[in-house]
């Protein structure tokens, strides 16, 4: 099974070489028969990488440790699920997903694009299969997944302790859904650059699967702060890990691309910016995937280390110098008919908002790389701690905040003294009165109060947008409030859900602020019997106890919290030891309310039965989760075409390529 899998790996890289050459060559020579060649080709590339999937998954789940690649990954013992799981905890499970998801996205849009757009198929087919063909000749010539094992042994090492969860089992998948599918909004600007440039079809295409990717990059990167929050035990969910500013940065540049995309439809502007974005973006996607693979840099979250590194900055290179030539070879031809009108307006709005969202990811880049940087200009590596992240992103977050708020107040092309008073009124009265609140309420934190009161600005906005919608609805049609809402939204989905996820922002802005600036931890060591007082609450140890189960040493601090006389119940925290090695996982004691996180770890203890004790108070952490349900809602709402939408159609030529054809 092994060869097979090999050859189907092979077999799938010389069909994604022919299609990148038929592609290239049909749409050069306009001969539709070489682009239909091409497509075909890639069904069948999609269906050996499935062949090769297929033997992958069956290797692990029947423990066949004639396979390198499942003695490193499973273990006897190991839950069905994780073997399913140690399909991408390895690098070469990790590159064949990858290829997988990539082979479905190229499937997907090939068809949509041949009946909307088939000026772009050549170029689209011609980009996906030359990534394909890459992430493909990694799979065979440098990290190949179908490796044989020498000597077979009668165990495997088994899925590291951390990876055993079911936040990471989600996790990585999660995001590469998200980075694999920046590579279809990459292709189609390229393609729309070569045939003369990214008209608006092309771009309203590319938004579509720019949304998509930014959703699961969005959910991706709150899977791995949950991870990191309930998992590591440190009480904290975002440490600004390289792995966590890899996904970061394309979400940052994404985010900038799904506002920018607004003025170009709305007013003819910003093409040339735009189209940026999206080389940005994908760009980022394959930085990301060099960072945590090659080993230049440590991550808590990377469990892979390898010398692909190389081939990865290759093909960056190779693609970023390829495609931003063609941007400078299209620039006069992407240049907008239109100029801002007005400082004060909309478009000048989401302008700064773009550029806020370019300063924050260059900011993360560069405090990710400087580690690397340093080493290799002065010899000796110098890293990038959370508080210069901290320092710089947080102000500029503020006025992302700001901006958040004060964008969709602004009127198109330029606003008058009349409208600008009427807009902000009421949003900023809230604010205002709830800084006025704040204080009085005894919160002297600036800039605590500052986020908050910015947050019930923005609160206010997104609140005055629904509450006009609904009122013109209830002046037009007579229709109740909540089936006025209810329509309203549907209605217009993409407006009204990105207003939800503003909404869903301004919980996990809320859930930041509270948790960074007003939480309270205590290190202790207690005897049994003894109790604790952290912030409002008292927790009391009992004493440990000790178990053992496959393999593994479990120590249990028995815990019981309180809060003003009351009995909130058991909060025990244990710590997992694995007798087959030195790895330890950390099963923490959780009580989460909206107000605040009860958050206790069981760091160490003593033969006479003594614990120390991680105990922290952690505000809002509750509003974050909530925060991060509430944007995938919103996106997921916006991601539904709008039903009096029309399609984006253009004229099919003769003999031209069509989805039949496939």
């Amino acid at each position: 099974m092994a060869s097979l899998g090999r050859f189907s790996l092979l077999a799938a890289l010389v069909l994604a070489l022919y299609a990148l050459a038929a592609a290239a060559l049909g749409g050069r020579a306009v001969r539709p028969g070489l682009v239909t060649s091409a497509a075909r080709a890639l069904v069948a590339m999609a269906a050996l990488e499935a062949l090769a999937g297929g033997i992958l998954i069956a290797a692990l789940v029947r423990r066949d440790y004639t396979f390198a690649y499942v003695v490193a990954h499973v273990r006897d013992g190991q839950a069905l699920g994780y073997d399913l799981t140690a399909f991408w905890s390895g690098m070469e499970g990790s590159l064949l997903l990858w290829a997988l998801i990539l082979s479905g996205y190229t499937l997907a849009a090939v068809r949509s694009i041949a009946r909307t757009r088939p000026r772009l198929l050549p170029g689209v087919v011609g980009v996906c299969a030359g990534v394909a063909a890459f992430f493909l000749f990694m799979l065979t010539a440098v990290t190949p997944p179908f490796v044989t094992a020498p000597f077979p042994p009668a165990d495997g090492q088994g899925m590291n302790p951390l990876l055993l969860n079911p936040w990471m089992a989600i996790h990585p998948p999660t995001l590469y859904l998200g980075f694999v599918g920046l590579t279809i909004p990459f292709a189609i600007v390229v393609a729309g650059l070569l045939t003369g440039g990214a008209d608006e079809g092309g771009v309203l295409l590319a938004r579509r699967w720019m949304l998509w990717a930014w959703y699961c990059l969005s959910m991706g990167l709150m899977f791995g702060a949950k991870w990191s929050y309930v998992v590591l035990g440190w009480g904290g969910y975002w440490a600004w890990d390289p792995v966590e500013n890899a996904a970061l940065m394309p979400w940052l540049v994404s985010t900038a691309f799904l506002h920018s995309v607004l003025i170009q439809e709305r007013r003819a502007m910003l093409q040339q910016w735009t189209v940026v974005l999206v080389v940005l973006a994908f760009g980022l996607s394959i930085f990301g995937t060099f960072l945590t693979r090659s080993g230049v840099l440590s991550s808590v979250h990377s469990f892979t280390q390898s010398p692909l590194g190389g081939y990865f900055l290759g093909f960056l290179a190779l693609s970023m110098v390829g495609a931003f030539g063609l941007v400078a070879w299209r620039w006069e031809g992407l240049r907008s008919e239109h100029t801002l009108d007005s400082a004060l307006s909309r478009e000048s709005a989401f302008l700064l908002n773009n550029v806020v969202f370019l300063a924050v990811a260059f900011t993360v880049f560069l405090g990710t790389v400087f580690p690397v940087l340093s080493e290799a200009v002065t010899g000796r590596r110098m890293n990038v701690g959370p508080p210069f992240f901290d320092h710089v992103v947080t102000p500029l977050a503020v006025v992302l905040l700001l901006l958040m708020g004060v964008g969709p107040l602004l009127p198109w092309r330029r606003a008058s003294a009349a409208s600008l008073r009427n807009n902000f009124l009421a949003p900023g009265a809230v604010g205002i009165i709830l800084a006025l609140g704040l204080l009085a309420a005894g919160m002297r934190a600036p800039g605590a109060v500052l986020a908050f009161a910015l947050s019930g600005f923005v609160a206010g906005t997104v609140v005055l947008e629904f509450a006009r919608g609904v009122r013109v609805r209830r002046a037009h049609g007579g229709e109740g409030p909540v089936r006025a809402l209810a329509a309203l939204v549907l209605q217009h989905r993409r407006r009204y859900g990105g207003y939800i996820v503003h909404l869903g922002i301004l919980l996990l802005f809320c859930g930041v602020t509270g948790s960074s600036v007003f939480s309270t931890q205590r290190l202790v060591t207690l005897r049994p019997g003894e109790a604790v007082e952290v912030g409002e609450y008292r927790v009391r140890y009992d004493g440990l106890r000790q178990s053992t189960r496959s393999g593994t040493l479990v120590m249990t601090a028995a815990l019981r919290a309180f809060s003003g006389g009351r009995d909130l119940g058991p909060l025990d925290a244990r710590r997992t030891l694995f007798l087959t090695g030195q790895d330890s996982t950390t099963d923490i004691g959780l009580r989460s309310t909206p107000r605040d996180d009860l958050y206790v770890t069981l760091v160490g203890w003593t033969a006479g039965g003594d614990a120390t004790l991680r105990l922290l108070v952690n505000p809002l952490v509750v509003w974050i989760w909530a925060g991060g349900l509430v944007v995938t809602a919103g996106a997921a709402i916006g991601m539904v075409p709008e039903r009096r939408a029309a399609r984006v159609r253009e004229v099919v030529p003769a003999g031209a390529w069509s989805p039949g054809g496939l």
